[in-house]
């Protein structure tokens, strides 16, 4: 979970997730929070067992928070990492749903909120229709087929992380998660949606911003270029030689 400013989350959050049966650990990828949240993980009952805190110092920003912790749970042998929000949006009960679905053959299972109807609470509609014109425009310039690109909450099976070449993902917002279900996509992966439902936090401030909303369109405006220049998708023995590579 990249977190910043989450003191009035974290530790519910924390609890529900370690209460899941399927027993999931909890890393918090946490970018120097003013409000406290890394004190909150540190005094944690579980710290250093089931919950771990990755302090980032430095740049900073959701996508190299992300990739932190992918890398962190590659170096700690995990099989399965899962992205979420660390302020509800993303249910933690939804995660066993996108750990089944790894386990009937996806390599990401992808929490999707317009996967048979539209899954959103307490948002404006004006926030609602924003939100469904950027997956159009995602799926129009990058050529997903996704009903939910933009979503950033997945269950993601190690061997996709391992292939994953960082150096093209240039977004350091949001955009981040188009640019990984694109690069995924094309290094031939599955990517399977799982309908959840996605709740407007009810605690803490928004992240998002025109500025982010600005670099999400660009770094799409870019993937489609991409697109267009290289449209050729990696074929099976491609991708199986990527893994063997890996």
């Amino acid at each position: 979970m990249p977190s910043y400013n989450e003191a009035a989350n974290i530790q519910s959050l924390i609890d529900e997730v370690v209460a899941l049966p399927r027993g999931v650990d909890v890393l918090i990828v946490d970018d120097a929070s003013p409000d406290g949240t890394g004190d909150i993980v540190r005094a944690h009952p579980l710290f250093g067992s089931h919950v771990f805190l990755l302090a980032r110092t430095g740049l900073r920003g959701f996508a190299l928070a992300c990739r932190d912790g992918f890398q962190w749970s590659l170096d700690h042998g995990y099989s399965v990492a899962v992205e979420m929000d660390a302020d509800f949006s993303h249910d933690p009960a939804a995660i066993p749903r996108l750990l089944q679905e790894l386990e009937n053959g996806a390599d990401v299972a992808l929490g999707s909120r317009y996967v048979g109807g539209i899954r959103v609470m307490n948002w404006p509609v004006r926030r609602l229709l924003l939100s469904l014109f950027a997956g159009c425009y995602t799926r129009f310039f990058t050529g997903l087929s996704l009903r939910d690109p933009t979503s950033g909450f997945k269950a993601i099976r190690s061997r996709v992380l391992r292939t994953m070449d960082w150096d093209k993902c240039a977004a350091n917002g949001y955009g981040f998660i188009v640019e990984f279900h694109f690069l995924a996509t094309r290094r031939g992966f599955h990517i399977s949606e799982v309908p959840i439902v996605f709740t407007e936090r009810c605690r803490g401030a928004s992240k998002m911003s025109l500025q982010i909303m600005v670099e999400c369109a660009r770094a799409v405006l870019k993937l489609g270029w991409s697109r267009a220049l290289h449209p050729q998708r990696l074929s099976a023995s491609q991708r199986v030689e990527s893994l063997e590579l890996a």
